[in-house]
């Protein structure tokens, strides 16, 4: 396994849609991508990763909200999610690998029903709630080119922007005129 380079807000591909992964993607190359995925998930003490996230725009995330507090955590590979219904509401306070030493309250779905695909290509559907249900979410916006900075709002985006100016990895000159209103 290796690990990857986390790319951090405003780089150009964490602010587009990713391409989905056609059926003639799945195979070795793929599943490498994934623990490679994984172990820069783990290394950077992360609990979720979408590929954007590693300068790759492919709807593909791993996941895993038990790690490292559990021995028996659960490692999800997601390829090609959809949110199929969400339920519910609640506000975490979300960090994100790509906006590092950073956190916003966001608003979410409490509840969620996904539909994907697994690292071999098989169809899978699974609910969630609580930090699982959030995480996936956070995931899916980044597969969808959102951010933190899209989710941020009033004052806490007020705060997020000045936050995130003082940061030695943010590049000004990368931002979309609209995200710093």
């Amino acid at each position: 396994m290796a690990t990857l380079e986390v790319v951090k807000y405003p780089e150009p591909v964490l602010l587009k849609p990713a391409e989905p992964i056609a059926d003639s993607e799945f195979g070795s190359e793929l599943v490498k991508f994934a623990n490679d995925m994984a172990e820069t998930m783990y290394v950077s003490n992360g609990i979720g990763l979408a590929a954007p996230q590693v300068a790759v725009s492919k709807r593909m995330m791993v996941i895993d909200v038990d790690w490292p507090e559990r021995e028996d955590s659960t490692l999800f590979v997601l390829v090609n999610p959809v949110l199929e219904e969400g339920r519910g509401e609640l506000v975490f306070e979300e960090g994100c690998l790509s906006f590092p030493g950073l956190n916003v309250p966001v608003t979410r779905f409490a509840e969620v029903r996904v539909k994907a695909q697994d690292i071999s290509g098989r169809s899978l559907e699974f609910e969630a709630d609580g930090i699982l249900s959030i995480c996936f979410q956070h995931e899916l916006d980044h597969l969808d080119g959102i951010t933190l900075m899209d989710r941020a709002e009033g004052e806490h985006r007020k705060r997020l922007i000045a936050e995130m100016k003082n940061q030695p990895w943010f590049k000004p000159e990368l931002v979309p005129a609209e995200h710093l209103e």
